[in-house]
């Protein structure tokens, strides 16, 4: 069975590969729980926060918007003192920065899925990129929903975690065609 290259070194990698990258998400905590994830990565690989997924639903109430929204000082520094997450003082901040804007989306929106697959008119991009370093790391819609959610106040949502967080949730299936996951993918919205 052919996988993207990238997956290939390492089992979680596989795991998350094979069954989560490029489906396409619509339920807001998963969609809040990647928007989390993609930020914390900044600067890092997606290896190193794959391995602290588990501890980061356990410190972060499962990815509950609502709660992290209502994060204190308290809180932030029991995260800062967490050595089973990220500790960056700038990204825990912007974790709950990053969901009393999602609540405001969700208010203004009905949904932040609504809000965020408005942008690829409500179906995935599918790219057919035949070697792995023909896929972008970001382009122009995620320069575009970039602005938008930096307008809108959210925190490390700069076009290259945005065009990340779009792969992730299936917005865009940019899985190599030779993949057996872009034929899987192809039409699931």
């Amino acid at each position: 069975m052919k996988r993207c290259d990238w997956c290939l070194k390492n089992d979680l990698y596989i795991e998350y590969h094979d069954t989560e990258w490029g489906v396409p998400v619509h339920d807001d905590q998963l969609l809040f729980e990647f928007l989390l994830l993609e930020g914390v990565q900044a600067g890092l690989s997606w290896l190193t926060v794959l391995r602290k997924r588990e501890n980061y639903r356990l410190a972060y109430d499962n990815f509950n918007p609502v709660k992290v929204a209502a994060y204190d000082d308290a809180k932030m520094q029991e995260l800062l003192q967490n050595a089973g997450i990220i500790r960056n003082r700038l990204k825990v901040a912007a974790s709950v920065n990053n969901a009393q804007r999602f609540l405001e989306v969700q208010q203004e929106f009905g949904s932040f899925n609504h809000y965020i697959w408005s942008f690829v008119d409500f179906k995935p991009i599918v790219n057919h990129f035949e070697k792995l370093e023909d896929l972008p790391a970001r382009t122009e819609l995620s320069d575009k929903i970039s602005k938008d959610m930096k307008k809108r106040g959210f925190m490390f949502v700069g076009s290259t975690i945005i065009y990340a967080h779009m792969q992730a949730t299936g917005m865009v299936n940019d899985h190599l065609v030779s993949c057996f996951r872009h034929a899987e993918l192809d039409g699931v919205k």
